[in-house]
């Protein structure tokens, strides 16, 4: 019997790079009623296309619930330059929730928290029972690696995924789960719009990481700094304090799934049914050749 998998899907991830790899030159996938698909078309390609790579025994999927969440109570700049979603994405937010329904696959988020903060939870409670793989295009998620848990980071084209395990995310970013925390807080995050320490790139931070293991030792050891780079920490440390817990994913969200709950057993005729009704003809055979070898 194989060992038993769980694939945490980090569901907007996928959703919007479905959108924006199938929406070139404007055109948008529509069925004849005129309903927009490209993005869940996106996504469900992306779905199978990762089942097949890593063979996962169980799936659950996270998702993001507005904009307002615990983050934006601490910080009021968190995300805050994010556009507003494509007027064509809007309706594919509640399909792909009943598409990921239909695979027979549990849909899980929580009011006030990120499908980040889900998948950090669900990946403790779910690691003392199987391996866990969390499947998104976030580095953020890489804090996340355990011995138990590995992040696989999709990249572009297809079936094209890094994959980190404690052994690779030291190999290549010189750092450890926990560290590459205290990294976000020391550079801050643009596409999630908080600052860090202004003047304090990636390539210092992790250097000051490497030699001081972490933000308290860090500080611990400021006499021992460059002077430049000491004045812009003891400039901008209530600020570093901060990014550092708007970095952190919760892993006490409250949510839960019990492995059975998420085991993987599609039922072959109802996601035929599904692909019809979303006019999905060539992912029709993209499904069959997967079932027949799964």
């Amino acid at each position: 019997m194989a060992e038993e998998r769980v694939m945490l899907v980090d569901g907007m991830a996928l959703l919007f790079r479905g959108y924006f790899a199938n929406s070139y030159g404007g055109y948008i996938r529509k069925t004849k009623a005129g309903l927009p698909t490209n993005a869940v078309f996106g996504f469900v390609k992306y779905l199978l296309d990762a089942c097949k790579t890593f063979n996962p025994t169980h799936i659950v999927c996270c998702w993001d619930l507005g904009s307002k969440t615990f983050r934006t109570d601490k910080f009021d700049g968190y995300k805050a330059n994010r556009p507003a979603a494509p007027t064509d994405l809007i309706p594919q937010f509640d399909l792909v929730k009943e598409v990921v329904t239909g695979f027979n696959i549990p849909n899980i988020s929580f009011p006030g928290y990120e499908a980040d903060d889900c998948i950090g939870t669900l990946s403790r409670q779910l690691s003392e029972h199987m391996e866990v793989l969390v499947l998104t295009g976030d580095h953020d998620m890489l804090q996340l690696v355990d011995e138990r848990v590995k992040v696989i980071i999709m990249k572009k084209g297809a079936s094209n995924y890094a994959v980190y395990d404690a052994e690779k995310l030291l190999e290549e970013k010189q750092l450890t789960a926990k560290q590459f925390i205290d990294l976000k807080g020391l550079i801050g995050d643009t596409s999630d719009n908080y600052p860090g320490v202004k003047g304090i790139g990636e390539k210092t931070a992790t250097k000051l990481l490497v030699e001081y293991v972490s933000i308290e030792g860090i500080l611990d050891n400021l006499e021992q700094l460059p002077k430049g780079v000491k004045a812009k920490i003891e400039a901008e440390i209530d600020m570093l304090h901060l990014c550092r817990e708007l970095a952190t994913i919760s892993c006490d969200a409250p949510v839960s799934c019990l492995p059975d709950d998420c085991f993987w057993q599609p039922d072959h005729a109802k996601i035929f049914t599904m692909f019809e009704e979303l006019e999905f003809n060539s992912l029709v055979k993209d499904v069959s050749r997967f079932i027949a070898v799964s």
